[in-house]
C-alpha cells in the first residue's frame, strides 16, 4: 500500500480543510482524489470521502491527514500540490499540477499529460 515517493503534497490550508471535512464524517478513512474524463478541456479532478482503502491505491499521509489517490490518476497527479483557497465569491481545493498543460476558462476542467512511468521510477 502506498509507494516509495509521494504522489502529491498538501499545503497547510488544504490539510486543515481536509481535517475539517474528515471530522464531520463518521467512519471516514480519508479523502479520495482522482481524475475523470469530461469538461471542455478534457479532464476534471474528482474528490470523495473514502470509507476504505481499495487495493492498488496510493495513500498520502501529509500534515496529519490522509489522501487516497485513485490508481488510474497517479500518473496524472505526480508532483501535484493540493491547496485550499478562499476567495471573495468562492472557496475550494486547487490543484497546482506540473502535468497540467491547459485549463478551460471556467476553471472546471483541465488538460493533463500523464507523467512517463520511467520518470516515476527515477523518483527517490
Amino acid at each position: 500500500m502506498g509507494s516509495k515517493f509521494q504522489v502529491l503534497s498538501l499545503t497547510d490550508a488544504a490539510a486543515e480543510r481536509v481535517r475539517e471535512i474528515m471530522a464531520a464524517r463518521e467512519g471516514a478513512t480519508g479523502l479520495r482524489v482522482g481524475v475523470k474524463n469530461g469538461g471542455c478541456a478534457g479532464m476534471s479532478y474528482t474528490m470523495e470521502i473514502a470509507q476504505e482503502i481499495r487495493p492498488g491505491e496510493d495513500v498520502v499521509e501529509d500534515k496529519g491527514v490522509r489522501v487516497i489517490v485513485d490508481p488510474k490518476a497517479v500518473l496524472f497527479l505526480i508532483g501535484t500540490q493540493m491547496d485550499y483557497e478562499v476567495g471573495k465569491l468562492s472557496s475550494g481545493f486547487v490543484f497546482n499540477n506540473p502535468n497540467q498543460t491547459s485549463a478551460c476558462g471556467c476553471g472546471e476542467s483541465v488538460a493533463i499529460t500523464p507523467a512517463k512511468p520511467e520518470a516515476v521510477a527515477d523518483q527517490p
